[in-house]
């Protein structure tokens, strides 16, 4: 499956012409070249590789699933890897979907999975059309902004869970507390692997905004990009710190609820120890006062209640129970 789009002098004047046209077009001045790859077969980058003189270890990276985010600079043309996130908050799982861009001075390829929204980015590109004069920085721009923004929606999602994650953080039913344990883990795996996402793309939109492809009109929008990569950047160190809290918190809380066990189980051993002395003293078969008489009982039952009734009123006061 490929999708093409050709433009001139700023305006769109085809769609979904054949691969074997693009040498064609591109014959001509003032013309520029969209390519969109969904999972090309080797001999469909084969084709594009004779046809744009692509070097071959730019064809490897954009072969390989678990490429990291980069700017790879080649002789004639520039190598771009991405990956655009999304983030469920009911499963609290990342998922990712990796992008790749081979960019000469007319014509950008995008190659790219099922999971990648191209639609959004070509809705991206008719919505500032009027930056279309500027080539192929215009369709980079556009390509980028998707992935940055779903970058801050990944972000945000995250952040947003952590939120609702600390409010239960202090809830004392068993049902939340596994809840806290189980989903802190995962969001900081998320979290984790966004920031591996995230994080090199400082250097890939740096990298664009020097290069030469990218003109002083252009540029300023290059560099809001690069603004929103280092808010989302800064975001995710945030979020980062948050989940260490919550999970140093849940700790401590657990210790918390632990000694309250613990002052409530040994309250009540010592409310329990003193019927069993009281009955163990008067249990001993030497004299007493009160031995053999009803006043014994009645002495034993009097200390019971009133040395028990003590001990629960005083650890009642000291919150021990």
């Amino acid at each position: 499956m490929a999708r093409t789009r050709l433009y001139r002098n700023g305006d769109l004047v085809a769609e979904d012409f054949p691969l074997d046209d693009i040498s064609e077009h591109l014959a001509a001045e003032d013309t520029v070249v969209w390519l969109d790859l969904v999972s090309p077969s080797p001999q469909v980058y084969e084709r594009v590789q004779e046809e744009f003189g692509l070097h071959q270890l730019a064809i490897e990276d954009a072969s390989s699933p678990r490429e990291r985010p980069k700017l790879s600079h080649y002789h004639g043309h520039l190598f771009l890897s991405a990956y655009q996130a999304t983030f469920e908050g009911d499963g609290g799982e990342l998922t990712v979907c990796p992008v790749s861009a081979f960019i000469t001075g007319r014509a950008l390829i995008t190659v790219h999975g099922d999971g990648f929204d191209m639609d959004a980015v070509v809705r991206r590109w008719d919505a500032t059309s009027e930056l279309a004069r500027h080539g192929v920085a215009y369709l980079l721009h556009g390509l980028l902004d998707v992935v940055v923004d779903g970058h801050f929606d990944a972000v945000q999602a995250l952040d947003d869970a952590l939120e609702a994650l600390e409010d239960t953080l202090f809830e004392e039913t068993p049902q939340a507390v596994r809840q806290v344990q189980q989903r802190s883990f995962r969001l900081r795996r998320s979290l984790s692997h966004l920031r591996k996402v995230v994080l090199p793309m400082r250097e890939v939109v740096n990298g664009l905004t020097r290069a030469k492809l990218v003109d002083e009109e252009i540029a300023p929008y290059y560099q809001d990009l690069y603004d929103h990569v280092l808010r989302v950047t800064e975001w995710t160190e945030g979020l980062r710190d948050f989940v260490a809290t919550i999970l140093e918190s849940n700790l401590a809380v657990q210790g918390n609820r632990m000694n309250n066990i613990m002052k409530k189980v040994t309250s009540w051993a010592a409310i329990i120890a003193v019927p069993t002395a009281v009955t163990g003293y008067y249990g001993q078969n030497l004299p007493f006062p009160g031995y053999e008489h009803h006043a014994g009982f009645v002495t034993s039952a009097v200390l019971i209640v009133v040395l028990s009734v003590g001990l629960y009123v005083t650890f009642k006061r000291k919150d021990w129970l």
